[in-house]
């Protein structure tokens, strides 16, 4: 038997939803082994030309984790060391249904091997994943059947939302690429419906509002059937145009459901959530902050298709062939797993008016649980069975008088409480729910009593504890707790073993050290969180966040220094300017205040002085001040006046 030969494969965004699920798939599987032939002769040929994938690809962020199904993943390459590693694989996918900005790259892409078709080594794939919503807009084959799907025989007649105008000329530019030289350099599209499975991506909104207990949003009137693919089924169709190469260019990737969207949101609501659904305006999906305008456009689209080249070319084996509702229990098996939520069942247990709702109300509220209650769930049922007698449907072919019957017979059987069940379907499915921590309250008869009597009136009639009502009541849950086939057996035969916890005070602060020893039994919250890959995507935006807020910090600190330092340096010009003209007022004050005196000086004392001390420098005298001193007074020119007025 031949080696397996080794594909490699270059996948864009391998760290996106689609491209890494399909790059799991890829690396996981060998090419035609996952493919059902229907003759001895095919599957010779199959077993004789199987192929093992290796996926390189980008990934949209330079600190995306490593993944054991990408041998090499690249980041932030020029256009010229992309293209050697294009030209280094074998087959080329480039996936543009999560992100419009790979558009522009997945026709340069195309484009420049298309240019290099020459200097191949060998023959070359691309393989364009596209959208359906290139064909949001196209008219009906036959205006008078509009139950008529779709096909992708009938590719050259589509027309695109307005929004995906790029795809659809991506894709007609893709096709003609590849009519160049198919021997050397084939193309494909593949247009793809509305993914799902796997931890979801577009639908990640409606799964998460129903998980939270919310009603499932349904954008419009909710009639407009939506083109679905589960995210493995899609990559066995990539698979398998790798392997059999068909013929035809330009493939529809849709399942065999075409449910409507309030189908999908109504499937979805009732196994994860409490199964209502809530109509809202077709704009509100544009307002979602969880949604993308490419997101919110899908949602609205609606298209009747059938992937006729797939189930006549290829046949594999697919993961939910028939739609997202009727495989509900596996795409939400997958979901929970993918993103790590698993369920927290708690039983709280206990005598009448011991606070088992208050209890059981704090639980949910720090857990996120439904509170479910006995009493509840038989209202709700007979409240639904009588409508459905007051509104019978036509279509059942039941008579009203038999579905009173049916009422009758069901109240009767919900107002029992059975102690065992014979059934054993009944007994697998309890098992299948059975709680896996069980909080039993106790409290002395005469601390219930007392908290009974001093419960508001209204409280007493919600809660049916009347006086004599209660006392009854206790004294048939002390009965059956001196029996041997008491609930908490139960629990202790499934190695379940029960928290026990007296009440003995109705303050609010008596609750603390209850939940604390809850909290300690079940764990931290195991409510709703992101994927790690969502987890990692969150840490690098809000990273980006952090360093674009610090950058723009450090911007405006340093904007704030330069105006303070051109600020200073004004207060500093300014200040310089009035001491200079202080200064200047200063020179000019003293030299008009000194005018005088020196005139004064210069006229009569400087020349009698200057004489002096010439005749002091012609005698040097030893003591040259008394010599000066004597000189002046010899020769004072007013005391020569004087002598001569006098």
């Amino acid at each position: 038997m031949a080696q397996p030969e080794t594909t490699r494969v270059f996948l864009n965004n391998v760290d996106s939803y689609a491209s890494r699920h399909i790059a799991q798939v890829l690396s996981g599987s060998v090419a035609g082994a996952a493919v059902n032939t229907s003759s001895d002769v095919e599957a010779e040929l199959v077993s004789n030309h199987k192929r093992t994938f290796q996926v390189v690809g980008t990934v949209s962020h330079p600190s995306a984790v490593e993944r054991p199904h990408v041998v090499e993943q690249y980041t932030r390459l020029d256009r010229d060391e992309l293209l050697s590693k294009l030209m280094g694989c074998d087959v080329v996918i480039y996936n543009v249904t999560q992100h419009a900005d790979q558009v522009e790259e997945a026709l340069w892409a195309a484009s420049a091997l298309h240019s290099e078709v020459e200097h191949f080594s060998g023959p070359k794939m691309y393989i364009l994943i596209s959208t359906i919503m290139t064909w949001a807009c196209s008219k009906p084959a036959d205006p008078d059947d509009l139950e008529l799907p779709f096909t992708d025989a009938i590719f050259w007649s589509r027309r695109a939302h307005p929004n995906f105008e790029r795809h659809i000329d991506l894709e007609k530019r893709v096709v003609k690429m590849g009519k160049t030289d198919r021997q050397l350099f084939s193309t494909y599209v593949v247009a793809a419906g509305l993914q799902y499975g796997m931890g979801e991506q577009i639908f990640h909104y409606f799964f998460k509002k129903s998980w939270l207990g919310e009603d499932g949003p349904v954008f419009g009137d909710g009639e407009n059937i939506v083109p679905t693919i589960h995210i493995h089924d899609l990559a066995s169709v990539v698979c398998s145009v790798i392997q059999h190469q068909p013929r035809p260019y330009y493939l529809l990737a849709v399942d065999d459901s075409n449910n409507t969207m309030e189908e999908i949101v109504k499937k979805i609501a009732s196994v994860l959530g409490p199964g209502k659904i809530q109509k809202k305006p077709s704009e509100d999906a544009f307002l979602t902050k969880d949604l993308s305008v490419m997101e919110a456009d899908s949602l609205l689209v609606s298209l009747r298709m059938e992937a006729a080249y797939i189930k006549k070319l290829f046949s594999f084996n697919w993961v939910c062939q028939f739609g997202l509702v009727e495989n509900i229990e596996v795409v939400v098996q997958e979901y929970r797993q993918s993103r790590g939520l698993l369920p927290v069942r708690l039983c709280v247990l206990g005598p009448p008016a011991v606070g088992k709702t208050t209890v059981s109300k704090k639980i949910c509220e720090y857990y996120r649980l439904h509170h479910v209650t006995v009493k509840g769930t038989v209202s709700d049922t007979i409240a639904r069975l009588e409508h459905a007698v007051r509104n019978p449907d036509p279509g059942e072919g039941q008579s009203t008088q038999e579905a009173q019957e049916q009422l009758s017979m069901m109240k009767e059987r919900l107002e029992q409480n059975p102690g065992k069940e014979e059934d054993a379907t009944s007994q697998n499915s309890l098992t299948s729910i059975i709680p896996e921590f069980v909080l039993c309250l106790e409290a002395t008869e005469a601390f219930l009593l007392d908290r009974v009597l001093n419960l508001p009136e209204s409280r007493v009639q919600e809660h049916n504890c009347e006086p004599e009502n209660f006392s009854r009541r206790l004294a048939a849950y002390n009965e059956k707790q001196s029996e041997d086939d008491v609930v908490l057996n139960y629990f202790y035969e499934h190695d379940i073993i029960p928290l026990q916890f007296e009440i003995s005070s109705n303050a609010e602060a008596d609750c603390l050290p209850l939940m604390q020893k809850v909290i300690d039994m079940v764990g931290q919250p195991r409510n709703y969180g992101p994927s790690s890959q969502e987890v990692k995507e969150e840490e690098r935006r809000k990273a980006g966040e952090r360093l674009r807020r610090e950058a723009q910090e450090r911007a405006e600190v340093e904007q704030m220094e330069a105006d303070e330092a051109r600020a200073r340096a004004a207060r500093w010009a300014e200040w310089t300017k009035k001491l200079e003209q202080v200064r200047q007022q200063e020179e000019e004050e003293l030299e008009a205040t000194s005018r005088p005196m020196r005139g004064y000086l210069m006229e009569q004392v400087v020349p009698t002085l200057s004489q002096g001390l010439t005749a002091c420098c012609r005698a040097q005298p030893q003591d040259p001040v008394d010599f000066l001193a004597e000189y002046l007074l010899k020769n004072n020119p007013f005391e020569a006046d004087h002598e001569q007025l006098s």
